[in-house]
């Protein structure tokens, strides 16, 4: 539910952000990375080194990544005018649609990645 709830409110900022400028979003999709994006992810990894449970938190998959990682998700999330999102049986479809076979789904997180074979 929070999950919906914080998507939801950012959504706002993304639709200004993702019209503006490149050079605009860029820095400011930056600035996200840095206040937002970076300070939560770090947290997670501190909190998981003290052996609390971080499954929860936002970002928490970020908190091993690098920087760089976060700069460019944040601007793939908050520049881009387009966004679409399908669930795992979506995917699945669209892949097997398209010939790949043997579609199989990562159970770590981010949970997205999948694979298929083509024949």
């Amino acid at each position: 539910m929070w999950y919906r709830l914080l998507w939801t409110l950012t959504e706002v900022p993304r639709w200004l952000i993702a019209r503006m400028p490149f050079p605009l979003r860029r820095i400011l999709t930056d600035v996200i990375a840095l206040i937002i994006y970076w300070p939560l992810a770090r947290s997670a990894g501190l909190l998981q080194r003290l052996g609390c449970d971080v499954s929860n938190m936002p970002l928490t998959t970020y908190r091993d990544l690098s920087f760089y990682t976060m700069r460019t998700d944040a601007l793939d999330r908050f520049g881009t005018r387009l966004e679409q999102r399908f669930t795992r049986a979506e995917i699945k479809q669209m892949m097997e649609a398209a010939g790949l076979t043997d579609v199989l789904f990562s159970d770590l997180e981010p949970f997205w990645v999948a694979v298929g074979r083509r024949t």
